[in-house]
């Protein structure tokens, strides 16, 4: 009896108290929720099929989902992929069929963290979803295309939730002020501050609130710095074994070939304050050094490989500068692909000519038969000749002269260019000689 009349005396969270009790009251998500959206329609007509919330932490998938519940006159079953197995899922199937038959009540299955249950899990709900045992409602914070089964992807529409703005954010604050009956102690920036640590997350912002109420004496009005010290370190929403490891890398790679230095330090700075390995982002930065720099400036692989061991020798933090010291130098280089194009060009003519044979005159001849075979018959070593040029045919005679490398004109390609120029012309001048040599 104590034990009651002291739970009851405890508050709830503020986040859970605030938690709406309509669709409209949804903050921040009216393209999934309004009356004219796919959704909206869908529980307008009472016709409900299963369908995925994907979206950031903390903007109203599980609120979304129960509120759906309650419109349709669904029972709602809510179970974590993160806590639960297969017994738990057999349990709640069982449990929804036995509802079916004896009260003719369906049930809406919400099941968040979706994309952690593996794939015999996943595969799992399939024949109960299609015989309508339970309508599927799934809720991931990862891009579903990459996490969940096509099997299931292709059973439920899939519906992508906006992280929130800082419009949104002051919607929540000013419900909370008035929950709460009283102004938030704090001043204009370090309100605004609170808007950008909560990182698109209704609910961190709700229980930050909660916190500074808390922890304000009378009286007391916060400022950034006071709040610093109630704000326990929050690290980017970014899981780097998933879809925001992908997409961050993407920025990264997607600013540096647009020569945007300070996009690609943003980026690169996101990614490392969030944890990731800056090895990997090493990687990646050599990599687009051969890739999308390459000859346009060769120093820049040089510059890429003198970073990568730079880190090594120093690790994080002091290494890190030259990560971005890289990330500026590859963002400020010219670009070129011409290397990259190249090598898919003669991968592909390689694979169409199968096993031509090089022409027999830059063959070696090491036996006699050989040489009666013609092999090496008619070779030029090209710098005994005074411009160290002999305009030869180095190409399968059955296939004839291909042009793979087009230099662009921009950086230490330009000069590339030029040389090929003289080259071409030089080689043409030499095949003529050649064929008048023959001639006479």
């Amino acid at each position: 009896m104590e034990e009651t009349l002291f739970s009851s005396r405890v508050k709830r969270p503020l986040a859970d108290r605030l938690r709406p009790d309509r669709l409209e009251d949804v903050v921040g998500q009216e393209q999934v929720v309004g009356n004219d959206s796919p959704l909206g329609r869908m529980i307008r007509t009472g016709h409900i099929s299963s369908f995925i919330l994907w979206g950031p932490p903390g903007c109203g998938k599980t609120t979304i989902a129960r509120l759906i519940a309650e419109y349709t006159n669904l029972y709602f079953e809510q179970i974590s992929a993160v806590f639960s197995g297969v017994a738990d899922l057999k349990r709640v199937f069982q449990y929804a069929q036995d509802r079916k038959m004896t009260q003719g009540k369906g049930t809406l299955l919400f099941v968040d963290e979706i994309h952690r249950f593996n794939k015999s899990q996943q595969d799992g709900f399939l024949p109960y979803v299609e015989d309508g045992t339970v309508i599927l409602v799934g809720a991931t914070t990862e891009n579903p295309s990459f996490e969940l089964n096509a099997a299931l992807l292709s059973r439920c529409q899939v519906f992508v939730l906006n992280r929130l703005t800082p419009e949104n954010f002051e919607v929540l604050l000013q419900r909370a002020e008035k929950e709460e009956g009283k102004k938030l102690p704090v001043d204009d920036e370090a309100r605004e501050f609170m808007k950008s640590i909560a990182d698109g997350d209704g609910r961190y912002i709700l229980n930050l609130a909660e916190s500074i109420w808390d922890y304000a004496k009378s009286g007391e009005i916060f400022d950034k710095n006071k709040l610093m010290k109630i704000i326990r370190s929050r690290a980017p929403v970014y899981d780097k074994g998933r879809d925001g490891h992908y997409n961050l890398i993407s920025a990264v790679h997607k600013s540096l070939r647009g020569s945007d230095v300070d996009a690609a330090l943003y980026w690169v700075a996101r990614m490392i304050v969030s944890g990731e390995d800056p090895r990997y982002i090493l990687r990646r930065l050599v990599r687009f050094a051969v890739e999308d720099v390459s000859l346009a400036d060769p120093n820049a692989v040089t510059q890429a490989i003198a970073c990568a061991e730079v880190y090594e020798r120093l690790g994080s933090p002091e290494g890190d500068l030259a990560v971005m010291q890289l990330t500026a130098y590859l963002a400020t280089a010219p670009k070129s692909a011409a290397v990259y194009k190249a090598m898919h060009s003669a991968i592909d003519t390689a694979k169409q000519t199968g096993s031509l044979m090089p022409p027999k005159h830059i063959l070696n001849a090491p036996t006699k038969l050989m040489k009666e075979l013609g092999y090496h018959d008619g070779y030029v070593y090209d710098q005994d000749l005074e411009d160290g040029f002999s305009g030869q045919n180095y190409f399968p005679e059955e296939m004839g002269r291909r042009r793979f490398y087009n230099p662009v004109d921009r950086g230490f390609e330009r000069e590339i260019r030029k040389r090929i120029d003289y080259f071409d012309k030089l080689r043409v001048e030499k095949q003529k000689k050649m064929k008048k040599d023959e001639v006479k």
